[in-house]
Order: structure tokens, then sequence, then C-alpha cells
């Protein structure tokens, strides 16, 4: 039995008809796949995956501690973990990434996103999720090291480059780790929000950890598949410190502490996307994320500019690419 004739057989069990269409939604950035199934009445969504490559049960926890926290998520119907198949609400297609248009538009859409965020780190728990620390920092950035500087660019790192890019990895990472911490989505960005019915609904919240809570909003505002001006970027974080501390949440007093973190940690997220994107690349066949490369190596260089202790990165990153202009990097 191929794969769509087992999650039609599923639906057969689950609502005691089978669908009239179940058309292949598509794959995102990780190993799940997404079908649409029709009725004459309804729609929904099957979140199907080999779970050996994907465990559900995270995804359905967050869930459910998302929505008893009042947070808008995908209603789930249906749950087979050890097959690797959730049944959920049909939310249509709309991203929030359709709907930020020009700078007053987006910034509408922004300041919601961050009164959401806000709202879920001030209701969401945390203590009992992994713990978002130095190692599990310094394991992400080695992906860039592996997939993005060795395998994309072929510049192996022995000697002292290696030693360099270790002090750096070692430097943001204990940085990081002094910030304070709450729930952290994780992957908190215009393309794991959607609108429906003109709300915003939280999806992708499985790999959610204790980390430190600028860690989302600088995912939101540098976002890898769209960018904006600096002090729009300013402007909205400004926003999202001002209530953070209002919520009550333990941000830092002082915004130039709060926005060094906002920074350190994109460029930690950063050099993590760098490789994630050449893996999807060059190990999953998924080649369209490499047009996003140019502008997560441009937020990498920004921070490595402005912050003197992170000069060694920066010229080994420079090392790393040397004259190359075509993967749109420069220092």
């Amino acid at each position: 039995m191929n794969v769509s004739d087992s999650v039609s057989a599923w639906l057969v069990t689950e609502t005691g008809t089978p669908p009239t269409s179940l058309a292949s939604g598509g794959s995102d950035a990780s190993v799940r796949h997404y079908w649409r199934a029709s009725w004459p009445e309804r729609s929904l969504v099957v979140m199907q995956a080999d779970p050996a490559q994907f465990d559900s049960r995270p995804f359905l926890a967050r869930q459910s501690e998302l929505a008893a926290a009042g947070i808008r998520v995908p209603e789930v119907l249906a749950q087979h973990p050890d097959a690797g198949l959730v049944l959920l609400e049909d939310l249509g297609e709309e991203l929030l990434a359709s709907r930020l248009g020009d700078e007053p538009r987006a910034r509408e859409w922004y300041v919601r996103s961050i009164d959401l965020l806000v709202t879920m780190q001030a209701r969401l728990a945390s203590e009992h999720l992994p713990a978002f620390d130095t190692a599990f920092m310094q394991r992400e950035m080695n992906i860039g090291r592996e997939w993005y500087l060795e395998k994309h660019l072929g510049f192996v790192l022995e000697g002292e480059p290696l030693a360099s890019w270790e002090r750096s990895c070692a430097l943001i990472s204990a940085f990081n780790a002094s910030q304070p911490v709450g729930f952290m989505h994780r992957d908190y960005h215009s393309r794991n929000l959607m609108v429906k019915d003109d709300e915003l609904v939280v999806i992708d919240f499985q790999d959610a950890v204790r980390g430190p809570l600028a860690y989302d909003v600088v995912s939101l505002l540098r976002d890898a598949y769209v960018d904006w001006e600096e002090a729009f970027v300013l402007d909205l974080a400004i926003r999202y410190w001002e209530k953070a501390r209002a919520a009550g949440l333990p941000v830092q007093a002082d915004f130039g502490e709060f926005y060094k973190a906002f920074e350190w940690l994109g460029l930690q997220r950063h050099l993590k996307v760098l490789g994630l994107f050449a893996r999807l690349h060059h190990r999953d066949g998924k080649s369209r994320y490499l047009a996003d490369l140019p502008r997560v190596l441009h937020y990498v260089n920004k921070v490595c500019e402005r912050y003197v202790e992170l000069g060694s990165l920066k010229r080994l990153l420079l090392k790393a690419h040397g004259d190359r202009v075509d993967v749109g990097f420069t220092f």
C-alpha cells in the first residue's frame, strides 16, 4: 500500500467516510508531508511523516499546552503517532508573509505578531521543555560549519580556522545562555504564522524549548525569508521590549542590553540557518532555499561588523568566501 492509500484508509477509520479527493499539499523544510482531504461539506489536513524520522508527540503536547493557554493553534481532530499521522483542521494556505506588503501594512501585522508572542511567553510554562543551552547552540552552529562552510563552500575547517570557529561559537553561546529565559517557540516567523478569519494562528511549534526570550522576536523581525530596513526593525524591537516589560516578562531593564542579546541570538540562529538551507539543497534536493542565503548572510555580516569581539568570526567568514560574489556575501 502506498502512502496516499494508507492515509485514505486511516481517514476512513477516523471519519467513517472516504474522502472525495486526497491531494498532496507538499512538504516544508522538515521531513513532514501534508495532504488535503476533501469531502463535499469540508476539508481537513493530514500531517504525515515516517515515525522513525519525525516523532509527532512533541507536536501534540505543545499543541495541547498552547491551546489550553488560549493561543490559536491548529485543532487536532485525530492522531496516530505510531503511524506518523495527525489529522488537523484545514487553515487554508494564507501565511503571514502574504499579508505584509509595504511598511505601514507590515507594521500592523508585526505589532499583532508581537502581541501574540508576548501573550504566549507570559502564559506558557517552560521548565519541562528541553534547555536551549550552550551545548544545544553549539550543535546548531556546527550545522552551519558542516553543511554551509564545508559542504557548500568547500572550506574545510582545520588548524587555526577551526580553533577560531570554536572560540567564536563558544563566545556566542556563552553570552546567549546568560540571557533571561522562558517559553521559546524557536521558529517564530512569517511562514510559521497563518492568517485564518483575520486571526493569527501559530504553527510549527513542536521544537519549542526553554530559552532566551529575545530569540523569537529576532526570528520574527530578522526573518530568513523577508527583510526590512534597520530603523523599521529597531522600532518593532523596542515595541516588543516595552510590551514584554509591561507583561512582567524578565527581559533586560536596559534596551541597549536587550538589543545586543537580540543581535547575538540572531547571529546564532542565522549561522545555523545557513547550514540548514545548504543541507536542504545538498542532501534533500530542496534547492529553493538557496535564494534566501544572501539575506541570511547579510544579517550575519552586519552583526559581525558591529561587535569587535566578533572580529575573528568576521575574518574567518571572509576567508571562507574569498572573492566569490555569487553567494551575495560582502564585508
